[in-house]
């Protein structure tokens, strides 16, 4: 056998067999190379704030597919259907023909109850109003003995009661006790 394993027949096939082997890889690599896109990136752009169509267009320039992603996030700022997030962010390095993962404004946005916070402290009303995903309006003081106690909530300029339903993020005014008792009364 190790007579064999050195003849000059098997080291010739050892030869041919370890040039074929070497032509293939290389082969292999250049392909690899060439179907992967090795270090050929595209910088992701910045979508935050244009609309869908805005962004399905700048996407397609730049050779990039997208897909929106469940948003149940409503932010009164931004218009509807305009990109309020994507992942990967802006400036990242990506190949081509990568997805954007899109985080759209939506048309609709469900609808809250405002929280019974009639008499209770300003620290508990405002918290109970964050948890609601409320925002917190002005916040002003009225002669009562109640000091930092909510007299009343104001929902556009009108008094409201404790479980009207408002659209998420509204502001909610409050008026609040300053701890005097009127002496108009």
């Amino acid at each position: 056998m190790l007579k064999y394993l050195f003849s000059r027949y098997f080291l010739r096939q050892l030869f041919i067999s370890s040039i074929i082997v070497s032509i293939l890889a290389f082969f292999v690599f250049i392909f690899l190379n060439f179907n992967t896109n090795h270090n050929r990136y595209i910088s992701v752009p910045d979508l935050v704030g244009k609309n869908l169509l805005e962004s399905k267009e700048i996407l397609n320039v730049y050779k990039l597919k997208f897909e929106i992603s469940d948003s149940t996030f409503f932010d009164p700022s931004f218009p509807k259907f305009t990109v309020l997030s994507h992942f990967p962010s802006a400036n990242s390095k990506v190949k081509k023909n990568r997805k954007i993962y899109l985080t759209i404004n939506p048309t609709n946005y469900s609808k809250v109850a405002i929280p019974e916070i009639i008499q209770i402290t300003k620290r508990s009303a405002i918290s109970s109003l964050l948890s609601s995903e409320l925002e917190i309006g002005e916040i002003s003081y009225k002669d009562n003995i109640g000091k930092d106690m909510v007299i009343q909530i104001l929902y556009n300029n009108v008094e409201v009661e404790p479980g009207l339903l408002v659209p998420k993020k509204s502001r909610i005014d409050l008026i609040l006790g300053n701890g005097l008792i009127s002496t108009d009364e």
